[in-house]
């Protein structure tokens, strides 16, 4: 699995795929926290 492989030492470590996959990560969270809110707003508040 991908997940589970050693880091590929001859890769170049670049900035830009770390800033996207900080960027992707906050916009999921943030999407999921939506998600959660509003099931919370139709069910509990209303």
């Amino acid at each position: 699995m991908y997940f589970f492989r050693k880091k590929d030492p001859n890769r170049p470590n670049n900035i830009n795929i770390r800033i996207m996959h900080i960027i992707n990560a906050l916009a999921i969270t943030i999407f999921l926290a939506g998600i959660i809110w509003k099931l919370i707003d139709i069910f509990f508040i209303k």
